[in-house]
């Protein structure tokens, strides 16, 4: 099956000038899949080779990330007789960790590449998974060494940062949108698998007791295939570098904030609303939080993760086709009037018409991940001169230094996860209700709308003619 990899092609196409060189370790040199003809004859099946495993071991990394959103409107049945506020925190503290570590996530495939560091994030994930399936066996546990439990599931939230900058430097620039879409929306699938899995694997055949510990074992062994197939079937390119004063250079790039605030607003709003929702059903609708399904359990929490996650490639896709500037902006337009929805149904006490608002904000929310996502390689290629950003290659120093940006950028968005929780949770406990924090949340996706219309899209911005 690595034959074909190796040797040279006699259809090759005649614009190509790349002979790949592959050493021990599943290490490639001289990869550039702005070649057309390269790209053609054996680029692509490569790229899409580690793109397979890159987005199994990012959706576990997902799931385990998303464990907790699900495992704590569990935990009064089991026995734990935590607080609204520790509950809140329990929800939050994964995504907080996470978001923290994206940031040193995002320098690990230049220094072990990206197989390597697939193998070994992968491998992290075990410690998470079977950390929660001992501590929810103890009602007495003290709240301080549940919280720090709570804590390692970041672990999975890290690699998203990594996994999304080693597959940058596969896809040549034309195809990003697409392939970082597929790369993050299957690992934003986790979330809602999470939340569908674990209410029937911890109720089915347990009779009246739940089986909570199950909700870390079962991924075990999925965890320990991710490792496999990231060993046996992922590469490490030579080309994929990076260093602390590229990055250092992209922090002082203005656009970099900009954008990390734009994702603060998408992605954010996607991992933070998904984190929780479970909460939010079982406070507002707790009749509605779980339906019995024979002996198991299921709840519709998931169907919010879902959505979100199944339009994330569409924004990447929509970008690629319009711009990144103009789906954005209606991204948030949508999300701005499915928030005012769900403000406006709460009073109502209807579930459904609650449950059909908040899918319309995740659906928004997802097509502007992926859309806002799209748009970071092609403001710093416009940046460094180009002339046509949204579809040309750019030089490889741009390159490395969007690769930077996509992880910087998916760390300090990720703090919305973090954030909405604990906003949702400040509004609860000061006015007993849920009413101000969605106010917050209209205004600033139309706050969002106008930065995205003023910086990328107005007539007379510096970049609007580049459909970033």
């Amino acid at each position: 099956m690595t034959a074909p990899l190796t040797a040279p092609s006699a259809t090759a196409a005649p614009s190509s000038t790349v002979e790949l060189v592959h050493r021990p370790g599943r290490w490639i040199d001289n990869w550039d899949p702005e070649d057309t003809g390269f790209w053609n004859r054996q680029g692509r099946s490569i790229a899409r080779r580690n793109l397979t495993w890159s987005i199994f071991a990012e959706f576990l990394g997902f799931v385990i990330w998303q464990l907790w959103s699900i495992v704590v409107v569990m935990l009064p049945a089991a026995g734990f007789t935590f607080t609204t506020t520790e509950t809140f925190w329990l929800i939050s503290m994964p995504s907080l960790v996470g978001a923290t570590l994206r940031f040193p996530y995002s320098f690990m495939v230049p220094k072990f590449g990206g197989r390597n560091w697939t193998i070994i994030s992968a491998g992290l994930l075990l410690i998470p998974s079977i950390a929660l399936a001992f501590a929810v066996q103890n009602p007495d546990i003290p709240f301080p060494v549940m919280l720090g439990i709570a804590a390692l599931a970041g672990l999975g939230g890290g690699n998203f940062a990594s996994s999304m900058s080693n597959i940058t430097f596969f896809y040549p620039q034309r195809e990003k949108g697409w392939a970082l879409g597929l790369n993050a929306a299957g690992g934003n699938l986790g979330a809602s698998v999470a939340q569908f899995v674990v209410p029937i694997a911890v109720t089915i055949g347990a009779a009246a007791t739940l089986n909570l510990s199950l909700a870390g074992w079962i991924w075990v062994p999925f965890i320990l295939l991710a490792m496999f197939g990231a060993y046996r079937y992922m590469d490490n390119l030579s080309s994929a570098k990076a260093d602390f004063a590229g990055s250092a250079a992209a922090l002082r790039e203005p656009h970099l904030w900009i954008l990390a605030v734009l994702y603060i607003g998408t992605f954010g709003s996607f991992i933070g609303f998904a984190s929780v929702f479970p909460k939010l059903i079982a406070d507002q609708f707790p009749e509605f939080s779980t339906f019995a399904v024979g002996a198991a359990s299921i709840s519709l929490a998931f169907l919010g993760a879902l959505t979100g996650s199944l339009a994330r490639p569409y924004g990447g896709k929509l970008a690629d086709r319009f711009g990144g500037a103009i789906v954005t902006m209606g991204a948030f337009g949508v999300m701005a009037v499915g928030a005012l929805a769900v403000l406006w149904t709460l009073p109502l006490g209807n579930f459904w018409l609650f449950l059909g608002c908040f899918l319309v904000l995740f659906m928004a929310s997802g097509v502007g991940n992926g859309s806002t996502y799209r748009m970071i390689p092609s403001v710093f290629a416009a940046r460094a001169g180009s002339t046509n950003a949204h579809s040309a290659g750019s030089d490889v120093t741009t390159q490395r230094k969007a690769a930077a940006a996509l992880g910087l950028i998916s760390a300090i968005g990720a703090y919305g996860g973090f954030a909405i929780p604990q906003i949702l949770n400040l509004s609860q406990a000061t006015t007993g209700n849920y009413e101000a924090a969605f106010l917050g949340f209209v205004a600033a996706y139309v706050v969002l709308v106008a930065v995205t219309y003023v910086v990328y899209y107005r007539r007379n911005a510096s970049l609007a003619g580049q459909r970033l």
